[in-house]
């Protein structure tokens, strides 16, 4: 399981190194081989390990192509996603096509979302976090499925 927010670098070659919070799970589990694609949603990117992708990959695939909405987000999802793999330093290469969508500078932000890691832009990430915290207080804005959850 990813948790937490980490604070970290890209370089110029567009290389950033993993959290060593993550590497050795990253190890355990596929052995740093992961999957970056872009999240349609906001304007950044989601890292899988390669099991974990492989099973979203196989639920994509078979979703009803002949619907053009599921055919967009087939080609968006699956036509964007990229293998990467940690070096012997922990670091991967993220390729500049996601690089440019996701906006990513030099300042990122590693956001662990359970069995998926979140990649942003670190002014964007400040951004959308204030908004969310907004949203967050507006009782409203609360999903059903939600309120029965204890905290």
């Amino acid at each position: 399981m990813f948790r937490g927010v980490s604070h970290i670098t890209m370089d110029a070659k567009g290389r950033l190194a993993m959290p060593a919070k993550y590497r050795d799970r990253l190890e355990e589990s596929c052995a740093g081989h992961l999957v970056a694609t872009i999240d349609i949603q906001s304007q950044s990117l989601s890292i899988y390990p390669l099991p974990a992708w492989e099973v979203i990959e196989q639920e994509i695939q078979e979703l009803p192509s002949l619907d053009a909405r599921v055919k967009r987000f087939q080609r968006l999802i699956i036509g964007h996603a990229s293998d990467l793999e940690l070096d012997g330093s922990g670091r991967v290469l993220m390729p500049q096509p996601l690089r440019e969508y996701a906006k990513l500078e030099k300042k990122l932000v590693l956001v662990g979302q359970g069995k998926k890691l979140e990649l942003w832009n670190e002014a964007l990430w400040a951004v959308e976090t204030d908004k969310w915290l907004q949203q967050a207080q507006d009782e409203e804005s609360i999903p059903d499925e939600m309120l029965s959850l204890s905290l």
